[in-house]
């Protein structure tokens, strides 16, 4: 039996008390929580299901709970339930219901944890959208972890997710880099605002090797090629970069397609036609102030020229009218500002900011080294780079430290400590959790042990295995949760439980035979309960884009 089984059952026979006593069924809920308490010995669960409605029914609440613990107890499963305190209901499942659980995850295999609590959903995520004028940076590695757990997350629970990146082709930026370019060809010094770096001189020499023309046609003309061709190398070695990181995007939305296809003249007819842009002093403007943005914000300048914010806007209308219901922005600490106005924008459109957008600001991070801010190269001027980030640390023990915790709080990442080879160090306590699973059933199958097509789930009694039972079916509700909260680090944080809870048991417990011993039908289920706890470690670290290891 699954907290989601029993939380059923608690629900449904609260209806029946209902229906018994003729109260009236509005007030009940349509679904019911259940809490693990602190100490086992007040059961395996525990509801309030009776304290929150007493109130609204005109009963004592330990009249209530009496009642519905009546009927809980006639439940296949449900081994006893005693009342505590002013209305507590603390349940206790016989170890057949609990054992089951084993056989629940197993039989599920890769889909233990989904769920669809988010069925119906289809969101747009969109997250790093680095400009195409420089590689991908610790700063938006974090997103590039976060988003892409985030996605795996949002879809594990049901949604319709697409992940999408954001090209700033358009601009002031890309000219700059069109020029920063060409002074490097041409060993000239960087030009005002521009940008500086080996991969500058880099891209650069790749290009003028493929059109040594350039170094003698007139300057504009050659800044031009420049530009087009440095934004494509560039782009590549972008999305190169995420690839090797686990990163994969669906959709890669160029902002020129904005401006070159119509869109931002669209976007501007539809904020008209919704009252909310106006001229004042030649420049044309949406008032933004009417949906608590700090102040109006202008689309077109007096000059004739797009603002930004018009792209935002036109970007903002393109989404929704693809056909995503949510629109969500993972966005940088530097981006503050952009909340309320994206939300006024989402408001000025005819949609509702708290339902169709969110914006979601992370932290920075830094990463040091023997306590020292950690300086990997220079090729990206005094920034460090996502591939300098994987190769000093791989893959896995960044996307799991940079996705552990929450992206409300900056982050220091000590080289260290991630890579350290040591229970002290998260991303190692839970892969070797898998790992010694993973040797655990060779050792099996070296001794010709196997856990067969069948258990006895009683036999699975002890008080580690009820603990790790329970462990195990709470990641549907862990996955849920993060989905809805936005919350990566939630799977990170029950990994690391579940990996302890796993460690507490296999030291309690022991698995295999030893020597000339048989096996028994308990080292049978015991094997159903290792296997269960093998499949949900690695389900949770895929969520993270994490691997889980055979061998470490």
């Amino acid at each position: 039996m699954t907290p989601a089984n029993l939380a059923e059952a608690v629900l449904a026979a609260a209806r029946a008390v209902f229906d018994r006593r003729g109260l009236d069924h509005s007030v009940l809920p349509e679904s019911v929580a259940l809490e693990r308490p602190r100490n086992p010995e007040h059961g395996d669960y525990a509801s309030t299901i009776a304290m929150q409605l007493s109130k609204r029914v005109g009963l004592p609440p330990r009249e209530l709970a009496a009642a519905v613990a009546e009927e809980l107890a006639r439940t296949p499963g449900v081994k006893s339930v005693e009342i505590a305190g002013p209305g507590f209901l603390n349940l206790r499942l016989d170890p057949a219901a609990a054992g089951q659980l084993a056989r629940e995850v197993v039989e599920a295999g890769r889909g233990y944890g989904r769920g669809d609590r988010l069925t119906g959903q289809r969101i747009n995520l969109e997250f790093v959208s680095a400009n195409p004028t420089g590689p991908i940076h610790l700063g938006h590695t974090r997103w590039a972890a976060v988003g892409d757990s985030l996605r795996r997350i949002l879809t594990t629970a049901g949604a319709e997710v697409t992940s999408e990146y954001y090209v700033n082709d358009a601009g002031a930026q890309m000219e700059r880099f069109g020029r920063s370019l060409h002074a490097a060809a041409r060993a000239e010094p960087v030009p005002e605002g521009g940008y500086v770096g080996q991969y500058v001189a880099e891209i650069a020499a790749r290009i003028v090797a493929e059109h040594p023309e350039l170094v003698d046609r007139p300057s504009e003309e050659a800044v031009a090629v420049f530009r087009d061709r440095g934004y494509q190398l560039m782009l590549e070695e972008m999305r190169a970069s995420l690839e090797r990181f686990g990163v994969h995007f669906d959709v890669w939305f160029s902002e020129r397609t904005l401006h070159g296809g119509g869109a931002v003249e669209h976007a501007l007819d539809r904020l008209r036609e919704q009252g909310h842009v106006y001229e004042s002093d030649g420049a044309i403007w949406l008032r933004t102030t009417d949906f608590d943005d700090d102040k109006d914000r202008v689309l077109i300048r007096s000059n004739g020229e797009l603002t930004y914010f018009a792209a935002d806007s036109a970007y903002y209308i393109n989404k929704r009218e693809r056909g995503f219901d949510k629109c969500v922005y993972l966005l940088g600490a530097d981006h503050h500002g952009y909340v309320n106005r994206l939300r006024a924008i989402a408001a000025c459109a005819g949609d509702d900011p708290d339902f169709n957008i969110e914006i979601l600001i992370g932290q920075f991070v830094n990463l040091v080294r023997n306590g020292a801010p950690a300086r990997l190269s220079k090729r990206a001027g005094n920034i460090i780079t996502l591939d300098e980030i994987v190769d000093a640390v791989g893959v896995d023990a960044a996307r799991y430290s940079l996705a552990r915790s929450s992206t409300d709080s900056p982050l220091t990442l000590d080289i260290e400590e991630i890579t350290r080879n040591s229970n002290d160090n998260p991303v190692h306590y839970v892969r070797y959790a898998h790992a010694r699973i993973a040797s655990l059933l060779r050792n099996a199958a070296d001794l010709g042990v196997t856990r067969g097509d069948d258990f006895e789930p009683g036999l699975l009694s002890h008080a580690k295995e009820n603990e790790l039972l329970k462990t195990l079916g709470e990641f549907p509700a862990v996955v849920a949760t993060a989905a809805e909260l936005r919350e990566p680090h939630r799977i990170a944080r029950y990994l690391e439980e579940l990996a302890g809870t796993y460690h507490r048991f296999y030291d309690a417990c022991r698995v295999l035979p030893v020597g000339d011993e048989p096996a028994t039908e308990l080292t049978r289920a015991r094997l159903w309960l290792v296997e269960a706890s093998r499949i949900v470690l690695a389900n949770g670290l895929d969520l993270l884009g994490v691997s889980a290891p055979e061998r470490m």
